[in-house]
């Protein structure tokens, strides 16, 4: 669809026939929904406020901060996967899972630059890459880490000149 308007006019069924193949059919439901509200409530645009942006259909606290992050740039947290694996390794490395989700993204919010704009965009993408690349689930690249010093983690680690980690 290439306008929101053209979506939010489409008939649920040939959205849905659009979306075939994909999964998760109740996506396509809910980004039908989603452009609808957002023609309705919102003169056609996706709102900038992640708290706005919670209240469409099918938006969860991630979306709702990578839309704020990446597309308007305001300085709110964006926890995926990759983000709250750095995370619970750089401040919350003995985190409990009750409570862990909260946790998480008060951390997200207090180590985002306050300040919205190129600094919170890029932070939040930084953080997903080093997730992604470096700090990944299967293996911790610490010795590889550009912020393993200021890491509960990465502070454990120390590379050897052969190249091996090694814990403390």
């Amino acid at each position: 669809y290439p306008t929101i308007e053209i979506l939010a006019g489409s008939e649920p069924t040939v959205v849905r026939e659009s979306w075939a193949g994909l999964g998760y059919y109740r996506r396509a439901a809910n980004l039908h929904r989603l452009a609808q509200e957002v023609i309705r409530d919102h003169a056609g645009v996706i709102p900038a406020d992640p708290v706005a942006l919670l209240r469409l259909p099918g938006v969860g606290r991630y979306t709702a901060g990578a839309v704020a992050s990446f597309a308007y740039e305001r300085a709110t947290p964006a926890i995926d996967t990759n983000v709250a694996r750095v995370v619970r390794r750089a401040f919350l490395p003995r985190l409990a899972a009750r409570g862990a989700d909260r946790r998480l993204w008060a951390t997200g919010a207090a180590i985002i630059p306050r300040r919205a704009g190129r600094a919170a965009w890029a932070f939040n993408q930084a953080i997903m890459e080093l997730g992604a690349l470096i700090c990944t689930a299967r293996v911790a690249r610490c010795g590889e880490c550009p912020v393993r010093m200021a890491c509960a983690t990465g502070r454990r680690t120390e590379r050897r000149r052969d190249g091996k980690t090694v814990r403390r």
